[in-house]
């Protein structure tokens, strides 16, 4: 399966995610984005938004411009819409 990829530039990381989690959303369980981010606290935030949400974080990909692979999990924790470092009020 080919990865989809979000090219998020030089976008800061909350951003990042709020588009990330509207990608995933569309998304069957088991695919793969590239997530291609700049903003230096990518590798730190993406790693914790997948332990919060249940998606898996797959790491770097090697490239020109820094890029990072989740696999979209079946059974995710929603998280808020608009603070998708949050999980969804109950």
């Amino acid at each position: 399966m080919t990865p989809v990829v979000l090219d998020g530039g030089d976008r800061r990381c909350v951003l990042l995610l709020i588009e990330l989690r509207r990608l995933i959303a569309t998304l069957e369980a088991g695919a793969v984005v590239h997530l291609i981010a700049t903003d230096p606290a990518a590798p730190l935030d993406l790693p914790a938004w997948c332990h919060l949400t249940g998606h898996e974080y797959l790491g770097p990909v090697a490239g020109d411009r820094p890029t990072y692979a989740v696999r979209v999990a079946a059974d995710a924790t929603p998280t808020d819409a608009a603070r998708p470092w949050r999980p969804a009020a109950s």
